[in-house]
């Protein structure tokens, strides 16, 4: 599970960290920076993926011309904060569910910089990998080591941690700058398979989200047979969810759940195959024996089923990262797409991160989520963004006790309690 997520100098964060649990939820005026977190995961996301930067920030194409990985949002020169020419994203993560790595907690750090000559180019400069503060790789080993003096305009140098009756600062490793070290040392022959399966692991788990768009005119076309995975935009839910019905306990909980959700007396879901092309075609079979096809079903209800898919999958992803997750949802049902996020969460396998402008959602968040909620505030008179956890702010469990926190959130308050904490940069201290 990832614990945290730090920004330094990335769009509108100068060096602000997200805490996170099971289920987070991140709220704040448009605008205000909220996006611009989705985008540092995905960041992180393509790190996992095994591109290069360039892939990474301006898209990725296949041999086809094919667009396989949408850019970062923002030109070249927006990735980094104003007036920076470099970028940080740091990551901590608790594998201890993944028993190849003995150590539980890891860190995994990552400083880009575009080239201020004529190429504006991107490439890493720095990049540590560490294990309950052991160090597994860095780019920045502490002086007198002259691997701390990053001169090589063509390589990143790396000492990796000491093994056996190595020397001092442990065996050097030369990698390209223009990819994550992370993605390269899988390949270098040098590098002992301990310190792989480590560097595996988190690119395992940086590999593992996903970032749902979900749009309602792709969920209630047809799908392909076999199709096993939810397209970004809810493609293909028809036969993602013939595959979780297969299991007998999985569509009972799935057929429960929409009961809750709808007006409708569901008794079970029907996938039938258009006799013309082949394609299943998702019909809700309600206990009076009528059926109604996924073509009549609300937009809501769509997207409620598609979160569904989403967390009741087999093999859950361990990251879903949903803008506006209640978008869609009627204010009566979001107790219940809470209980579902919070119950499915709390099992351990996935994590959700959330925006939401809902008072109502808020309101309703339990003991957990609300100790992971997070606002997200830009500063009077300047342009960059400030994370604030919401359970720290003055008297905000008192306040949420009486008045609850969506109040707090339509009056104003969560912005101004943040407003009124930051240190006064007016000052100097003297």
């Amino acid at each position: 599970m990832i614990k945290s997520l730090r920004l330094v100098d990335f769009k509108s964060f100068a060096d602000e960290t997200l805490r996170m649990g099971p289920f987070t939820v991140v709220v704040g005026a448009n605008a205000s920076g909220k996006s611009n977190i989705r985008d540092a995961f995905r960041i992180l996301h393509g790190i996992g993926r095994g591109y290069g930067l360039a892939e990474i920030l301006g898209g990725r194409y296949g041999p086809g011309g094919e667009l396989q990985w949408n850019p970062i949002r923002g030109a070249p020169g927006e990735i980094a904060r104003l007036g920076s020419s470099s970028f940080a994203l740091h990551v901590k993560m608790d594998l201890s569910g993944q028993a190849r790595v003995r150590p539980p907690m890891v860190e995994y750090g990552i400083k880009i910089a575009v080239d201020q000559g004529a190429s504006r180019e991107f490439r890493v400069v720095s990049e540590k990998l560490t294990l309950r503060n052991k160090s597994i790789y860095t780019s920045h080993p502490p002086a007198p080591d002259p691997v701390a003096k990053q001169d090589d305009e063509t390589h990143l140098l790396l000492r990796m941690a000491k093994t056996g009756a190595q020397r001092k600062y442990g065996y050097r490793v030369v990698v390209r700058p223009d990819q994550p070290a992370l993605t390269q040392i899988r390949e270098h022959k040098k590098v002992v398979r301990l310190h792989k399966e480590y560097a595996q692991q988190v690119i395992d788990t940086l590999a593992n989200m996903r970032f749902l768009d979900l749009l309602p005119d792709r969920m209630r076309r047809p799908a392909f047979p076999g199709q096993s995975t939810l397209g970004d935009r809810g493609e293909n839910l028809p036969t993602v969810l013939k595959e979780i019905c297969e299991d007998r306990s999985r569509r009972s909980a799935l057929v429960s759940w929409i009961r809750e959700l709808t007006p409708m007396d569901v008794e079970d879901l029907k996938f039938v195959s258009d006799p013309t092309t082949g394609l299943i075609q998702l019909v809700f079979r309600e206990t009076d024996d009528s059926h109604i096809s996924a073509y009549s079903a609300s937009d809501g209800t769509l997207r409620f089923l598609a979160v569904l898919a989403a967390l009741l999958a087999k093999n859950p992803v361990g990251l879903h990262v949903f803008e506006e997750i209640d978008n869609g949802i009627h204010p009566s049902r979001l107790r219940l797409l809470l209980d579902l996020i919070e119950s499915q969460t709390r099992k351990g396998r996935t994590q959700v991160v959330t925006t939401t402008h809902s008072p109502g959602l808020l309101s309703m968040v339990g003991d957990e989520t609300f100790d992971s909620t997070g606002v997200v505030v830009r500063r009077p008179d300047a342009t960059d963004s400030v994370i604030a956890s919401v359970a720290n702010l003055p008297d905000a469990k008192n306040l949420r006790a009486s008045q609850g926190l969506g109040r707090l959130l339509e009056s104003n308050w969560l912005e101004d309690a943040v407003i009124f904490t930051l240190p006064d940069e007016s000052t100097d201290g003297s």
